[in-house]
């Protein structure tokens, strides 16, 4: 039985490739996602030294790499919308408000489980 469209390593591949270049759209079209990014390189390493066992590490360095994932979910949704139509609409101002509000609470989440770790 043949298989339709790619698989295994090859599929693997291109996901790959995808994936790269729209870490490269983010990083180049969305300041927000530059800014995650930086407060990233700083904060993993800070969580990795801060953490005193494997489980304390893994919530700090997780719950900062959370905050440019729901970002760039946040940006795929914000680029749909405007490419579906850059009229104003109820429906697709909520849709951005939402993920921003999504962006918003992984920011504050971050802050909660820092301060819970370090200073609890």
């Amino acid at each position: 039985m043949a298989s339709q469209g790619t698989s295994g390593l090859c599929r693997l591949v291109k996901a790959t490739k995808f994936s790269c270049q729209g870490f490269k759209a983010a990083f180049a079209n969305e300041a927000a996602f530059r800014q995650e990014v930086y407060l990233s390189i700083i904060l993993i390493p800070l969580g990795y030294y801060f953490g005193n066992s494997g489980l304390e590490r893994a919530l700090l360095i997780s719950v900062v790499l959370l905050v440019p994932i729901i970002e760039l979910i946040n940006s795929g949704i914000e680029a749909l919308v405007d490419r579906v139509s850059t009229e104003k609409h109820e429906l697709s101002g909520r849709a951005k408000d939402v993920g921003s509000a999504a962006v918003l609470l992984s920011l504050v989440n971050v802050v909660v489980v820092w301060f819970l770790i370090l200073f609890i």
